[in-house]
């Protein structure tokens, strides 16, 4: 692909200005387009492990991220009534490297990857892809605010519920897998006393969690539980999910009423499925996908962030060794997707194994829990390491 080729990226979370970092680099004129007025923030924590780690390496952003490291000391499961489970350290439960991969406030990471690349590219915040149509010369592009442009190659950056993916792809139920799970999440004050650490209290297809970030006076709070596909409409109003938590928790006790209470009066509390995406093919024409968009893999993996900036890395890549796009987009997806399949396959569709869905389930996993050390993990798991980067190539600034 011609190095002076012109890119939409449609999102400005991750994956789309990692991406813009990389195509920048390697001579691309870039334009990235968010629907929200800014950066989009939110302090909760999000991993950045194994392979994303050196993609970090190579941006120059890894002594920010390990300066913004989160130290949580410890991980307390609880039974139904209250009463502790079992006491872990955090990387013995999803599977990181003590010492290597790293855990940031959301917001922290999204405004590094912005300042990396804000002087370099273009952002157009407040407004978002309208329509899209391809000539053989490139893709005329309608905003919803009513501009027109006209790219040489378009790249969906735009999270789980990509607009892009649907105008390029088709409607999303045919390619979002339920996992069978809802969740909110939302801030609250730490009236609890916590401090570097998570409380997770499960009964049978529920689980409630608090997780303090350092000695933070706010902690988040999230609220999961098994539950048939609620419908879209349920999904986009916030009355109705806030009905839907307090019919399914209202019985409960530890801090859950606390927690509920907190989550019909959060102004803005985030609520969605837990799901992950899976397409036949990550590119059609000149419109390709990345991150989310492309293979989310689920919160449940605890993979999304690495996996977006793992295949922004490999996406720019790719189109900066092929001389057209179809070439690029082929290599981009035969060299990545193996990766992307190995920890999508991490979680078991509608069983996760932090939330069980039986009382046999659930003390089953608190005996395995029991079984896992306090101590840091000195390794991953393999899955998180098993792409093994191209190296860069010379670049043009």
């Amino acid at each position: 692909m011609k190095s002076s080729g012109t890119v939409l990226v449609s999102g400005a979370s991750i994956a789309g200005p990692a991406l813009a970092f990389w195509l920048h680099r390697y001579g691309f004129e870039v334009t990235v387009v968010e629907k929200s007025a800014g950066v989009r923030g939110g302090g909760y924590p999000i991993d950045v492990r194994g392979t994303a780690v050196e993609v970090a390496h190579r941006m120059g952003i890894l002594p920010q991220l390990q300066r913004a490291h989160i130290d949580t000391r410890r991980v307390t499961f609880l039974e139904a009534d209250g009463s502790r489970a079992a006491v872990v350290h955090p990387q013995a439960v999803v599977g990181g490297a003590d010492g290597h991969d790293l855990e940031v406030p959301r917001g922290t990471l999204t405004n590094i990857l912005y300042a990396a690349v804000r002087d370099d590219v273009e952002f157009v915040f407040d407004d978002s892809v309208d329509t899209l149509t391809e000539h053989e010369h490139g893709v005329d592009v309608t905003f919803r605010s009513g501009t027109q442009r006209s790219f040489d190659l378009v790249v969906g950056a735009d999270g789980l519920h990509s607009r892009t993916r649907t105008l390029a792809f088709g409607p999303e139920q045919n390619y979002l897998r339920y996992l069978g799970y809802c969740f909110s999440i939302c801030t609250m004050p730490n009236t609890f006393g916590l401090s570097h650490e998570a409380l997770i209290w499960n009964a049978p297809g529920r689980a409630a969690a608090l997780y303090a970030v350092g000695t933070s006076n706010d902690v988040h709070a999230l609220l999961t539980f098994a539950h048939p596909e609620p419908s879209h409409e349920a999904l986009r109003d916030n009355e109705t999910q806030r009905a839907l938590i307090s019919t399914l928790f209202g019985d409960d006790g530890w801090r859950v009423p606390a927690i509920v209470d907190a989550m019909r009066s959060s102004p803005d509390p985030f609520f969605d499925t837990v799901g992950q995406i899976h397409l036949p093919q990550w590119s059609t024409g000149r419109v390709a996908l990345v991150g989310d968009a492309a293979y989310a893999p689920s919160f449940l993996t605890g993979q999304g962030s690495s996996l977006a900036l793992v295949g922004a890395y490999m996406l720019a890549e790719s189109l900066a060794a092929h001389d057209d796009h179809i070439t690029a987009f082929t290599a981009y997806e035969r060299a990545s997707r193996p990766f992307i399949e190995i920890n999508q396959s991490q979680i078991s569709t509608g069983d996760a194994a932090l939330f069980p869905t039986t009382a046999e389930a659930l003390q089953a996993r608190n005996h395995r829990l029991r079984n896992l050390t306090v101590s840091p993990r000195a390794s991953g798991r393999p899955a998180h390491t098993a792409l093994t980067l191209p190296e860069l190539r010379g670049m043009a600034s």
